[in-house]
């Protein structure tokens, strides 16, 4: 199988609004231009692939099976909109909040890079040419520790990471854009440069 190029994008607060714990479907609303921006990376034939840290699972606000419905509207709402995603890949623990099996020091949660490392193998991405969208530092750092490209997404709390704790970023953004359809014209112009 080729390999090929993945978009990565965090889900809250870069394709959803930025509510706090989405602890019910009803809560989760995408954001303007993000089902524009997924359906542009369908046309591109970019593999499009939600990488969420969901650590409410670890502190008990809500159960897997909430979680499991919240992503399926997410789904559901991505497909009226014309516009589908290639993977979820979430990461439903925390180092030190909760019980186990959830209360774990694990490789997938973000800034860790397992999430993407495990969609990579599933769908055959190659992560040398992919990027990853996110809202915080934690994504970019995820994104550099595989070799892949990074976005800062002015959105959820990119606006606040970007205005005043930049100075502490570990690594920096290739790119800052005002949301996700920015972010993705910027990866699409760049695969055919």
């Amino acid at each position: 199988m080729i390999s090929r190029p993945a978009v990565f994008i965090d889900r809250d607060g870069t394709l959803t609004e930025e509510v706090g714990y989405v602890n019910h479907p009803k809560r989760l609303r995408l954001l303007p231009r993000s089902a524009e921006a997924i359906r542009r990376l369908n046309g591109a034939g970019l593999a499009a692939v939600v990488v969420t840290n969901q650590a409410g699972v670890a502190r008990g606000y809500f159960s897997e099976e909430v979680l499991a419905a919240v992503n399926a509207a997410l789904v559901a709402q991505l497909k009226e909109e014309g516009a589908h995603l290639d993977g979820i890949y979430v990461c439903l623990h925390h180092p030190t909040e909760g019980a186990a099996p959830y209360r774990t020091v694990c490789e997938c949660r973000k800034p860790k890079p397992g999430l993407l490392l495990r969609a990579a193998a599933d769908h055959a991405l190659d992560l040398a040419r992919s990027t990853l969208v996110g809202d915080k530092a934690s994504d970019l750092v995820a994104a550099r520790a595989v070799g892949a490209r990074s976005v800062l997404v002015l959105t959820g709390y990119g606006r606040g990471e970007w205005e005043y704790r930049r100075a502490s970023f570990p690594v920096e953004p290739d790119r800052v854009a005002e949301d996700l359809l920015d972010a993705v014209e910027w990866v699409i112009a760049g695969q055919s440069a």
